[in-house]
C-alpha cells in the first residue's frame, strides 16, 4: 500500500476492483473505507473496456480537492484496454497521470490527478510616454 500512497485517515473508496485482500490491505493501512463517494482522497475504479472508461467523468467530482484516481485494468495479451486509452480518457477529463503500479500479477493501475492550476501572475500596467 506504501507504493500506491494509501496512509492512515485518508478517505478511501473501491469500485469494482476485484481483488479479495484489497480491503484487508487498506484497513491495515489505517485509511478510512467509506461508502459515501464524496471528497476521497484515493478511489480505485476498475475499468476493462470503453464504456468503463467513459464514466471516467462522473469519477472526477467525487475526488477531494488533492485527491487521486486509480483507474486498475488487465495487464497483458488479454487486456480489452491499453494502458494508452485509460490515460487518453482520463486526460480528456482534465486529469494527469504521474504514477504508474503493477496492481498485482494481472492488473495494472495507473494514478490520476487533478492539473493544478497555476494562478497567473498580475500584467503590470505601463503608463506610455506622453
Amino acid at each position: 500500500m506504501d507504493k500506491i500512497g494509501v496512509k492512515g485517515g485518508m478517505r478511501v473508496a473501491v469500485m469494482g476492483v476485484k481483488d479479495p485482500t484489497l480491503s484487508a490491505e487498506l484497513a491495515e493501512t489505517g485509511a478510512e473505507p467509506v461508502t459515501a463517494l464524496a471528497n476521497l482522497d484515493l478511489l480505485f475504479y476498475a475499468a476493462d473496456s470503453a464504456e468503463a472508461l467513459g464514466r471516467v467523468d462522473a469519477l472526477v467530482p467525487m475526488l477531494a480537492e488533492k485527491g487521486a484516481l486509480w483507474i486498475v485494468f488487465t495487464k497483458g495479451k488479454t487486456a480489452t484496454v491499453k494502458g494508452p486509452e485509460v490515460i487518453g480518457a482520463a486526460k480528456a477529463r482534465g486529469l494527469i497521470d504521474n504514477k504508474v503500479v503493477a496492481f498485482s500479477d494481472t492488473h495494472s493501475s495507473l494514478r490520476f490527478t487533478r492539473a493544478k492550476v497555476v494562478a497567473a501572475e498580475p500584467v503590470a500596467e505601463t503608463q506610455s510616454e506622453a
